[in-house]
């Protein structure tokens, strides 16, 4: 059963990295994120685990790629400013598969913005946010017990698909208060990169040809590079066009091909929905709100709420998309996500954005105004 705690969703998160097996935090402290380096400094200690404070949030992503090579499940936390300063180096991470997990606990932005203030502004940054084509993983968490769920799977995701990992929160979830259960170990499955058994001379750290290739740790028999620039199997540079067009692609397609393992999507009420919200985050929670609101009075609305953001869950959007009148898609933005539902749209129905930028959550009632002027 677990143990049942009342907590917030920052430190949630904690729980749920060590649940998970981390054991490194190198990080910057940044609000409203900064209980996640709170908690972690002193709850790793407790498993025998490592926190850094790092000189800024740069050095945080060094140091998760080197602590990751060597061996450990790492995190760290940030918001909209240090995300921005983390993109180079997650690059890196990404170019070299280095499993890791960034929680991003969004606030209002663009730059300083208002610093304590909830937003959903980093949505598309998490996706683009370094150059180059590439894929990527981000869960987006609705409640306290989604920080401690939803990051254990967060774990998962990086360790099988060698790959970092981005859990994006925002202010409204991450100092959100509520009962979390703090999941006994044998209710959990963790996931461990796979790790390489044959004969040290034969070892190739980008070797993909049977599958992703095994993570060898710094240190051991097994001797690699992780390379940032474009390299052969063994992680030596290589200006080879062919190489680089076969780099590139896999970087994508490890993600895209497995989108059907790795989406998560919750459906509410939406057998005989004729208005469907979209919707992910924090916002979730009024939409559920407005779709009980709504049904009392006879409207027959229903919620499809996306925790997997990236990489789209395009076939569950297309699906609510084929069957209801309009869709409504409310965002603590100017409209980032709503592009992924508009562009799956063959019927061609309204699809209305719910937007804002003032630092204020979106209330259940503005998201039941506007279904009631497309209904009415």
């Amino acid at each position: 059963m677990g143990k049942f705690r009342f907590m917030q969703g920052n430190e949630a998160m904690t729980e749920g990295a060590i649940a998970a097996g981390a054991r490194f935090y190198a990080g910057y402290p940044i609000t409203p994120s900064s209980e996640v380096a709170e908690t972690s400094s002193v709850r790793l200690p407790q498993v025998g685990g490592t926190y850094i404070q790092m000189e800024d949030e740069i050095g945080s992503m060094a140091a998760l790629i080197g602590a990751s090579v060597c061996g450990k499940k790492a995190y760290t936390a940030t918001s909209g400013p240090g995300i921005s300063l983390m993109s180079e180096n997650l690059g890196v991470a990404m170019m070299g598969e280095v499993p890791c997990v960034v929680i991003d606990v969004q606030r209002s932005g663009p730059s300083t913005g208002l610093a304590t203030k909830p937003a959903q502004g980093d949505v598309m940054q998490t996706r683009w946010g370094t150059q180059g084509d590439h894929s990527i993983i981000v869960l987006s968490p609705s409640s306290v017990q989604d920080c401690f769920d939803l990051m254990i799977t967060a774990f998962n995701y990086a360790e099988q698909y060698r790959t970092p990992v981005i859990f994006l929160s925002e202010e409204i979830i991450g100092h959100l208060r509520e009962q979390v259960i703090i999941r006994d170990p044998e209710e959990i499955t963790v996931v461990d990169r796979a790790r390489p058994a044959g004969d040290p001379k034969d070892y190739r750290v980008y070797d993909h040809s049977q599958g992703l290739a095994p993570l060898a740790t710094f240190g051991s028999d097994y001797i690699f590079k992780i390379n940032a620039t474009m390299h052969d199997e063994k992680g030596n540079p290589s200006a080879n066009q062919e190489n680089c067009e076969r780099i590139v692609r896999h970087l994508s397609e490890k993600i895209e091909s497995h989108v059907k393992d790795i989406s998560i999507v919750r459906r509410y009420n939406l057998e005989d929905a004729e208005y469907i919200i979209i919707t992910y985050g924090g916002t979730t929670r009024s939409a559920l709100s407005a779709m009980q609101k709504g049904r009392d009075a006879g409207l027959k609305i229903g919620v499809l709420q996306i925790v997997t953001l990236w990489p789209a869950p395009g076939a569950e959007i297309e699906e609510v998309m084929s069957s209801a009148n309009a869709v409504f898609v409310p965002e603590l933005n100017l409209g980032q996500y709503i592009s992924e539902v508009q562009k799956r749209n063959p019927r061609n129905i309204p699809v209305i954005g719910i937007n804002k930028t003032n630092s204020k959550p979106i209330f259940p009632a503005e998201i039941l105004e506007k279904i009631k002027e497309v209904a009415d």
